[in-house]
C-alpha cells in the first residue's frame, strides 16, 4: 500500500504526494496555505480515488498523457506525472485507485 507524504513548498505552503510502494510519486497536490487544509486534501483523495468519473484524462501540448483527480465540486485535488501513452496513463489511474485509500501519512 502506498502512502501520503506531506511537505512544505519553498513559499511555506503545504502539499502532498501520494507515493506508490516503490516510492514513486503518482499524484501531486496543489499547494495549501495550512497543514489542516492539506490534510483535508488527502481525505478528498481517499474519498474520490475509486470513482473513475473523477479522473480527467488529458494530453499536454507535447503529446504526453496525464490526468487530474477532481473532487465532487470540480476542483483539482491532484495531478499525475506525464505518461508516454494512454496505456501508461490508465496504469497510473489504476495505481491511484489502489494506493489512494492508504491511511499512512508521513511528513518530510
Amino acid at each position: 500500500m502506498g502512502k501520503f507524504v506531506i511537505s512544505k513548498a519553498k513559499n511555506g505552503e503545504f502539499l502532498f504526494n501520494l507515493k506508490a510502494d516503490n516510492g514513486q510519486a503518482i499524484l501531486t497536490s496543489e499547494t495549501y496555505t495550512t497543514k489542516a487544509a492539506c490534510t483535508n486534501g488527502i481525505e478528498s483523495v481517499r474519498k474520490h480515488c475509486t470513482d473513475d468519473g473523477r479522473f480527467e484524462r488529458k494530453v499536454s501540448t507535447n503529446s504526453k498523457h496525464y490526468f487530474n483527480l477532481k473532487a465532487s465540486n470540480g476542483q483539482v485535488i491532484g495531478k499525475s506525472e506525464m505518461y508516454e501513452s494512454p496505456a501508461g496513463l490508465e496504469n497510473g489511474i489504476a495505481s491511484i485507485k489502489k494506493n489512494g485509500i492508504s491511511k499512512t501519512v508521513v511528513e518530510e
